[in-house]
């Protein structure tokens, strides 16, 4: 396996595939990258040091228990994917290729090389442009097509997979704002979210939703405990147990698989679209109210004048408006009714003229403003700050918008990636730096339910949450940290400090790393949901070729702590989508052809299709590719 990056995701990538799957793993690195740290400040040569420690060449080189063929693993430092560096990273006779550099153009030359150089290596590629992608995704496996002597074995073996470390992660921040949970993953227009119970009373009877995925640690409700950390032991979480598991800790919380909806305040209604504005917010209050008395005004004065001159009521009120815009002649030889009627109009003509201009004057605002960012309405309340517009930001904002779930977006940069999306969508934003004074208070903080801290500088999401906590200490707060081990000390700190609190800690490359590496495996990996400090899985994977998998029930199919059968795509074989995870928010269709809850006497055919949630471990056993004696049992 190939890995080729430039930050996070690169390292924390090559050691899923090395320390997980047993695979021989050739990092190709930017060789500034490595010595930069001797450069940074202080606290840039921590980073630098936490990014590139852990996966050394050293350590690439150290090889695992039981695996001979990971001991050749090795680290190539090159200034860019080039030829030169794919080949000498062994490209032609490697079976995968990640490109995970942070910058798309970057990606998509490496990728293109690669193809030619070897076009039966399976790609997975970085790209935040999701359009760009399917492009792509399309152009490189036609190639291997037709590069292939045998297409049809190329098809099976090769492909190429784009994904996004920003949509790969956002689902489990944007959940956040869902009241009691922080993990969703989709499912073929299906949203569904690992919801935390606690643990049930004697005699209690609990909604078991679709399946148990989880035990949580027994410290669960100990803030010296060791939750949050994979080195936990037998006091750890307990991932995928059995029935009898369940019932022997029976004073442990639980994670139950469940679909979920939205049922907290609705988006205030009331936004400008794009064919025109409701009255309410093209005109003032004050302005609809003077033109309905002017509008009174003239109709009084219409009636009375028909009844002072006994002429026809048409011809009455056209006098009137000819009185009130002064063009008509002066009513010197008419009764003296008429001509107190006249100047009364004259003057109602004189009142007119300033509301018409006031009118057009706020018309012309109201649409000059429109590509202008609003400002968080005083009344505002139970909605999400959102701190930091750049890609993991306006990812998920757009998470946020389709669960209709009211946002506050706060970013310093006024051209950064997510504020034009936040101007097309009309979300309130505040432009300013959040470590001053009373820019928080401006997104109405004390009002809100959430806090979603995810700059890319981890001082200044923890300094967020800390104000936040002490302007409401019962604000549900997560935040994008960069080191694990600082978020683990982070969570355990503002639980214990406020343990009637929701706080979360994450990392995106460390939510994003076991997608990419299950990809790279070769199968398609629809999301991943942390348990604690560990990682759930949710795959699509074939039937056929599994025999763990193939000619067995449900029940018997069903491997403790290793996967779990959970849903059977029961669409034909030629109708099937080939990406559960993003097909039905690219068409908007409703849900697709997931049956769930299956019987345990279900029998999986060859030919089916089935959605499982597996450890790591248990998807690196399944996928056959290290001998199942490595996997503890």
């Amino acid at each position: 396996m190939v890995v080729s990056g430039d930050d996070a995701l690169a390292h924390r990538l090559a050691g899923e595939l090395r320390e997980v799957y047993g695979e021989r793993v050739v990092l190709v690195v930017p060789p500034e990258n490595v010595t930069r740290s001797a450069q940074l400040p202080a606290g840039g040569r921590a980073r630098a040091s936490a990014l590139f420690g852990r996966m050394s060449s050293a350590m690439l080189r150290t090889p695992v228990p039981g695996s001979e063929r990971a001991s050749d693993s090795r680290l190539v430092e090159a200034v860019e994917p080039n030829d030169g560096a794919l080949i000498e990273a062994g490209i032609e006779q490697a079976a995968a290729l990640a490109l995970v550099h942070g910058d798309d153009e970057t990606n998509i030359r490496a990728a293109l090389i690669a193809r030619r150089l070897n076009p039966r290596v399976r790609l997975v590629i970085r790209l935040y442009n999701r359009k760009l992608g399917q492009y792509l995704q399309e152009l490189l496996d036609q190639a291997a097509a037709l590069a292939a002597p045998d297409p049809g074995a190329a098809a099976s073996e090769t492909s190429t997979t784009v994904l996004s470390d920003a949509d790969t992660a956002a689902p489990a921040l944007a959940a956040t704002a869902l009241a009691g949970t922080s993990k969703v993953v989709h499912a073929d227009g299906v949203l569904l979210r690992a919801g935390q119970r606690p643990p049930p009373r004697r005699g209690e009877v609990t909604d078991p939703g679709l399946c148990t995925l989880a035990l949580l640690s027994s410290t669960t409700n100990d803030p010296a405990g060791a939750e949050g950390s994979d080195r936990s032991g037998s006091e750890g979480p307990r991932l995928l147990p059995d029935e009898r598991s369940m019932d022997e800790a029976d004073r442990r919380g639980r994670v139950v698989l469940e679909t979920v909806t939205y049922t907290g305040p609705a988006q205030p209604p009331g936004r400008l679209t794009d064919l025109g504005a409701p009255l309410g917010r093209l005109f003032s209050r004050r302005l609809r109210w003077s033109l309905a008395g002017i509008v009174a005004s003239v109709i009084a004065l219409a009636i009375a004048t028909w009844l002072t001159t006994g002429d026809d009521p048409l011809h009455a009120a056209y006098l009137t408006l000819l009185d009130i815009f002064a063009i008509d002649d002066p009513a010197i030889d008419q009764p003296v009714g008429r001509q107190i009627l006249q100047l009364l109009s004259g003057l109602t003509g004189l009142l007119l003229l300033p509301v018409l201009i006031a009118a057009v004057l706020e018309g012309l605002g109201t649409f000059r403003n429109a590509s202008a960012l609003p400002r968080p309405s005083r009344g505002l309340s139970g909605h999400v700050v959102l701190l930091g517009m750049g890609k993991i930001g306006a990812r998920v904002l757009v998470r946020l918008r389709e669960l209709d779930i009211p946002v506050v977006c706060v970013e310093s940069d006024p051209e950064a990636r997510g504020i034009a999306l936040a101007r097309r969508l009309r979300v309130p934003t505040v432009i300013g730096d959040v470590t001053q004074e009373g820019i928080l208070e401006s997104a109405r903080i004390h009002r809100a339910d959430a806090l979603l801290a995810l700059t890319s500088s981890d001082t200044t999401n923890l300094e967020a949450a800390l104000y936040a906590r002490s302007v409401k200490p019962d604000l549900r707060v997560v935040m994008r940290l960069y080191d694990d081990d600082f978020a683990t000390a982070v969570y355990r700190t503002l639980r214990a400090a406020h343990p009637q609190a929701m706080t979360r800690s994450r990392s995106v490359s460390h939510l994003a790393a076991p997608a990419f590496a299950g990809a790279m495996m070769g199968r398609q990996i629809l999301g991943a949901i942390p348990v604690e400090r560990k990682v759930l899985l949710f795959a699509a994977v074939d039937v056929a070729g599994h025999p763990q998998l193939e000619g067995r029930t449900v029940e018997e199919a069903f491997r403790e702590g290793a996967w779990r059968v959970l849903a059977l795509d029961t669409s034909s074989p030629a109708d099937r989508v080939p990406d559960l995870g993003a097909a039905r928010r690219r068409g908007g269709g409703a849900p697709g052809d997931l049956v769930w809850q299956l019987p345990p006497g279900y029998v999986l055919r060859p030919e089916d299709r089935i959605v499982l949630a597996a450890t790591r471990r248990g998807l690196a056993e399944l996928l056959g590719r290290r001998p199942s004696s490595r996997v503890a049992p």
